[in-house]
């Protein structure tokens, strides 16, 4: 709860200011914060999935599973929401053109993939599915929710909160979307991520990249 509330106040204070830099604040903190907490209980992100791969074949097939579940649960969920969501009077159906200044600019191109590959997917997957999943699964304490059910409801509501997080600038039905993709990577997550987080980091900053220079190069959102 206490990165959760770093992530929600820091951002919302920044959010004023800018647009582009108040996500990255947010993680940068919580990033902190989540580290400390976890040297107060002697315990590391190693110990959460993020360690180097023994098997990088391995990695590189969780990776390309992970890139492909991402893209195949983003178009899924665009679908479903353009079904759910109609009309020009619903609210929060406007978007922000967060990173529209990127087309055609080479430096903000440059500037926006070291955020992509630092808040984006790295900060992102450490916060979102190792700490947060794990740590939200652990408060269970020991009883019969402490299972995989348990498990599965803490990455529904974090999901939830993964969509929440991109509302501000992707609409209604971006936070659908991004809750939904969410939801693929936190699955991931307890299906191999607890091992190997990286394959879900690569995944997602591969998917980033991608989206970013088909903005840069203006054939595509």
């Amino acid at each position: 709860m206490i990165v959760i509330a770093v992530l929600v106040v820091v951002k919302q204070t920044v959010l004023p200011y800018s647009y582009l830099l108040a996500g990255p604040a947010s993680t940068l903190f919580a990033m902190t914060v989540a580290t400390g907490l976890l040297w107060r209980r002697n315990a590391s992100w190693q110990s959460l999935g993020f360690v180097w791969p023994k098997d990088w074949r391995a990695t590189i097939k969780y990776t390309v599973i992970a890139f492909v579940g991402i893209v195949v649960t983003g178009l899924l969920a665009k679908l479903l929401a353009d079904t759910l969501i109609t009309g020009t009077n619903v609210p929060g159906v406007d978007t922000v053109g967060r990173f529209d200044f990127v087309e055609g600019n080479l430096l903000a191109y440059l500037g926006v993939m070291a955020l992509v590959w630092t808040h984006s997917s790295f900060f992102e997957e450490m916060l979102f599915r190792a700490f947060l999943i794990s740590r939200g699964s652990d408060s269970l304490g020991p009883s019969p929710f402490n299972t995989l059910t348990g498990s599965i409801i803490v990455v529904v509501l974090l999901s939830l909160f993964f969509g929440y997080r991109h509302y501000y600038y992707q609409g209604l039905k971006g936070a659908l979307v991004t809750g939904c993709i969410g939801l693929t990577l936190s699955l991931m997550y307890l299906w191999f991520g607890k091992r190997n987080l990286l394959p879900l980091i690569l995944a997602h900053g591969l998917v980033n990249t991608i989206s970013q220079t088909q903005r840069y190069l203006g054939s595509g959102d």
